[in-house]
């Protein structure tokens, strides 16, 4: 078996301390932008100003920034240096649900500057990294099936998540007859979903050649986020023709944001009214620390479904029944039911999904989407398979 990725506490703090230099840096930023606008006492409806402060005011803010990049640099260096001599231990699902979050919000930017905390994406059997040779997937997976299941998860979210209230659609996938061999994707959902689809669609090419034995089909199974990316890497996968997308025969949506989601849109809105006054413009730089993850959600995908691809959306109901007035207007919590149906998501306002293809669960939230019985008896009947549930 692989091992369970490990944890190394000085990366994690050069990670931290990378983040705490960055914000520090950020914030003066924002501080002097502010001072520099109040001191030019323009209308509160004025011309905002952006350049930095000269004279004294500009030498301090330019110290400021100065000093807190060496003494990061400092602490960056000797961490670096004491890593090797720490201790790894195994990593706790606290720790990567807390990295989770911080990459959905923060992932670009922990990525763009190489920092500790960036998730690599990988695919993944428990917390162990699979490596993607036939020796590799070989020693990890004893029993290879000719059927691959690939768990997608959301934003914010990990690979171990999928477990909720005890329950895990890929376990049960798992134990299902014809038997499928689960994967699980981790990554980090705050990179833009294009980068993301296109290192999804990479993976997925290596991993067909490198199977123990002859693969026959994939299935994916992709919940919130998870959905465009999974599209976007069947688009990649497409344009540059690989071999992987020929065997992909289902993926099953699971409240996956396919018109979009208004809470994005809205945080959109505020930037641009905080951004119009000189008194408030700093504060939409703090307004605007979302990563390019999150920035994708605000319209969804405007590209089509994979071709030969039975794709199906399940979308969940905070409502009990069909008819109330909150089910098309929230939807599970987080997605509005015509966003998660694909409903007017396509060329021209159509559907993308037809009528039979679209499915609706009720007293479900975006999160109880993946702990529902029911929903994981509609993906056993997608994919083909018969579930064992308990």
């Amino acid at each position: 078996m692989a091992k369970e990725v490990p944890r190394n506490t000085a990366s994690d703090l050069r990670g931290a301390g990378k983040l705490a230099v960055a914000g520090v840096v950020g914030l003066t930023h924002v501080v002097e932008n502010l001072h520099h606008n109040i001191a030019r006492a323009r209308g509160p409806l004025g011309t905002v100003e952006r350049s930095p402060m000269r004279g004294v005011s500009g030498l301090v803010y330019r110290s400021i920034r100065g000093v807190t990049r060496v003494v990061g640099g400092g602490l960056d260096l000797a961490l670096g240096q004491l890593a090797p001599r720490l201790a790894e231990e195994p990593s706790s699902q606290r720790r990567e649900a807390v990295l989770a979050a911080l990459n959905g919000v923060l992932g670009d930017h922990l990525a763009a500057t190489g920092n500790p905390l960036a998730i690599p994406m990988r695919l993944r059997r428990g917390s162990s990294a699979l490596e993607l040779t036939p020796a590799g997937l070989r020693e990890a997976i004893p029993r290879p099936a000719r059927r691959v299941v690939l768990m997608v998860h959301g934003l914010c979210r990990n690979d171990l998540q999928w477990r909720r209230k005890g329950h895990d659609h890929g376990a049960v996938l798992a134990r299902a007859e014809p038997c499928a061999t689960v994967l699980y994707l981790h990554y980090n959902t705050g990179r833009a979903i294009a980068d993301n689809g296109a290192e999804l669609a990479a993976i997925l090419a290596a991993l067909v050649p490198a199977w123990p034995v002859p693969l026959e089909e994939i299935a994916i199974v992709a919940h919130s986020m998870g959905g465009l990316v999974a599209r976007s890497a069947c688009a990649q996968a497409a344009a540059a023709r690989h071999a992987w997308l020929r065997l992909l025969r289902s993926i099953v949506f699971l409240g996956t944001p396919h018109a979009g989601a208004p809470l994005e849109r809205g945080g959109h809105w505020v930037d641009a009214v905080l951004d119009a006054s000189p008194y408030t413009a700093a504060f939409a730089q703090l307004g605007r620390i979302r990563s390019a993850g999150i920035t994708d959600l605000r319209h969804g995908l405007d590209m089509p479904l994979p071709r030969g691809v039975a794709c199906h959306a399940i979308a969940g109901s905070i409502a009990r029944r069909a008819g109330e007035a909150r089910e098309r207007l929230l939807g599970d919590g987080l997605v509005p039911l015509d966003s998660a149906l694909g409903r007017g998501a396509g060329p021209s306002g159509a559907d993308i999904f037809p009528a039979e293809r679209q499915s609706i669960t009720y007293a479900t939230s975006h999160l109880g989407l993946l702990s529902s019985k029911r929903v994981c008896k509609m993906i056993g009947e997608i994919t083909g398979v018969r579930l064992q549930l308990s």
